[in-house]
C-alpha cells in the first residue's frame, strides 16, 4: 500500500479524523538516517503526526512544525510537513540502543525524557504561531493530544505506532487523530468514548490488503463517515545547494574568512536528508567576498539613511 493521509468527519459534522499510513516514508526516514529501532519509533511517530497535521494547512505555502525538545538521551525530535503531506525530520541520537521497558515495548518516554512539546505553524505571514506544553508522557501520542486540548482547546483522540521487526525493520507505521467540534453533543462524547476503550493500536489494524477506510469503518461503528479527500505521503526535503551557500553567508564575515583561509574543501550535510555539498576553496573565497559585497552594500544603505 502507498503512503497516504485521509482527511473524515462524521456525515453531522460533530467529530473530524485524519488518518495516515507513513510505513514507506518511516523505512525510508529509518534508512537515510541509519537509524537504530528506538529512535526509529520516535521519529516515525512524530513524522506521522506531522503528516496528519497537514491536513490543517489551507496554503500551498504553509508549513507545520513539530520539535520535541527532551532531557533524555535521545536529545530531541523535529518534523516538518507542508500542505501536501510532504515531511521531513531527524532526531539527535540516531544511534540510540536502549533496552525495552517493562511492557516489552519500545522505551519512547524514557528516550525522550521530561521536556517541551513546540508546534510551528507557519502561515506564511510576518510570524508563525508557535504552541507549546509540557511533555506528559514522552510517548509522543499523550503529548500531541495534550497539546490539542492546552493550545488549541479541541479534545483530541491520537494514535500513533510504528511496528519493528526483529531484524530492525519497518513492518508499517500509521496514526489516527480523532477531534471533538464545538459543540458536540454528550451522546456524541460519550459514543467516541466507547469506540476509543475498544480501539486496537493502530500497528495491529495497518496491513496490505486493508485501506485507511476499512480500519475508521472498523473503529467508528454506527456513524456515516463523509471522506472528504486524500492526498500521498512522502519523505522530501526541500534542500539544496542554493540553500547551503545561504546557510555560508549567514556565518558572517570573520568564520567565512577563516574557512577560505584554511583553503581547504568544505563539506556541509543536511540534518533532514543527510544529502552532502561539498564546496571548492575558491566557491568559498566567492562566498566570502559576496559577504563582503553585501555587508558594504548594507553599511552604505545606512549612511544614507
Amino acid at each position: 500500500m502507498e503512503d497516504y493521509m485521509l482527511r473524515a468527519m462524521t456525515k453531522d459534522g460533530q467529530i473530524r479524523i485524519y488518518a495516515a499510513v507513513t510505513t514507506n516514508t518511516v523505512a525510508y526516514a529509518k534508512k537515510v538516517h541509519d537509524l537504530f529501532p528506538t529512535p526509529a519509533v520516535a521519529l516515525g511517530r512524530t513524522l506521522t503526526a506531522a503528516a496528519m497535521m497537514s491536513g490543517t494547512l489551507k496554503s500551498e505555502k504553509s508549513t507545520i512544525t513539530i520539535q520535541i525538545k527532551g532531557d533524555g538521551p535521545l536529545g530531541g525530535i523535529l518534523a516538518v510537513t507542508d500542505a501536501r503531506s510532504n515531511v521531513r525530520g531527524y532526531v539527535h541520537n540516531p544511534y540510540l540502543d536502549m533496552p525495552l521497558n517493562d511492557k516489552g515495548k519500545f522505551d519512547i518516554a524514557g528516550a525522550v525524557g521530561k521536556g517541551y512539546l513546540d508546534v510551528i505553524t507557519d502561515l506564511g505571514l510576518k510570524e508563525p504561531y508557535i504552541g507549546r506544553v509540557k511533555l506528559v508522557s514522552g510517548e509522543i501520542a499523550e503529548d500531541i493530544t495534550y497539546y490539542y486540548a492546552v493550545s488549541e482547546q479541541t479534545p483530541t483522540v491520537t494514535s500513533l505506532g510504528v511496528l519493528v521487526d526483529r531484524n530492525g525493520d519497518i513492518v508499517n507505521s500509521g496514526g489516527i487523530f480523532i477531534q471533538l467540534m464545538p459543540g458536540c453533543s454528550e451522546e456524541d462524547i460519550s459514543w467516541l468514548e466507547k469506540c476509543v476503550e475498544k480501539m486496537p493500536p493502530i500497528t495491529k489494524m495497518l496491513a496490505p490488503d486493508r485501506t485507511l477506510e476499512n480500519i475508521l469503518d472498523e473503529v467508528l461503528p454506527g456513524k456515516e463517515l463523509v471522506y472528504l479527500d486524500t492526498r500521498p505521503v512522502r519523505f522530501k526535503c526541500t534542500c539544496s545547494r542554493e540553500r547551503m551557500e545561504r546557510n555560508l553567508l549567514s556565518l558572517g564575515i570573520k568564520d567565512l574568512e577563516e574557512i577560505a583561509a584554511d583553503n581547504k574543501e568544505t563539506e556541509l550535510v543536511c540534518h533532514f536528508c543527510r544529502s552532502k555539498y561539498v564546496f571548492s576553496p575558491s566557491e568559498i573565497r566567492e562566498i566570502f567576498e559576496r559577504a563582503k559585497q553585501e555587508k558594504n552594500t548594507e553599511g552604505n544603505e545606512q549612511v544614507k539613511e
